[in-house]
């Protein structure tokens, strides 16, 4: 079972902001074997969803409002511990960013830039796909839309 938390930049203690980087960048640059800036100034005007599992930071999201990355509220860096993938946490991480997005913006119009691998797991979720494919950092994505 993961603990919850949501907090924006400022609120974070240096462990957790630490451990959320260490998590994105062992997934995103690391594993995707992907050099790319990962720190791109969005992190200190977004709310960071985040589960712990035994202490441990395993699942991390970023909720922004309306305006920052795209016309209406938008969920980002979305990313789950690779040694804990067989639990889909995954959809439980999208579940609680989508109710994050509600909660903290009173929005329900979500829009994603998603890696298109993942396209049907981010359809299992309510999204559908609403651009042409696109090389972001030179992995292919799309632009996709819950209502």
């Amino acid at each position: 079972m993961l603990k919850w938390s949501i907090k924006p930049f400022e609120a974070l203690s240096v462990h957790e902001l630490y451990d959320l980087l260490r998590l994105r960048s062992e997934i995103f640059v690391v594993e995707q074997n992907c050099v790319y800036l990962d720190l791109d100034g969005k992190d200190k005007v977004a709310l960071h969803l985040f589960g712990e599992f035994e202490g441990k930071i395993v699942a991390h999201a970023r909720l922004f409002k309306a305006g920052i990355s795209f016309d209406n509220s938008s969920i980002g860096r979305v990313v789950v511990d690779a040694n804990y993938r067989d639990k889909k946490w995954g959809h439980e991480l999208m579940r609680e960013a989508i109710a994050g997005v509600l909660l903290h913006f009173g929005e329900s119009q979500i829009t994603i830039g998603a890696q298109l691998y993942l396209k049907k797991f981010y359809e299992s979720h309510g999204f559908v796909q609403i651009s042409e494919m696109y090389l972001e950092d030179d992995i292919p994505h799309i632009e996709m839309k819950r209502e």
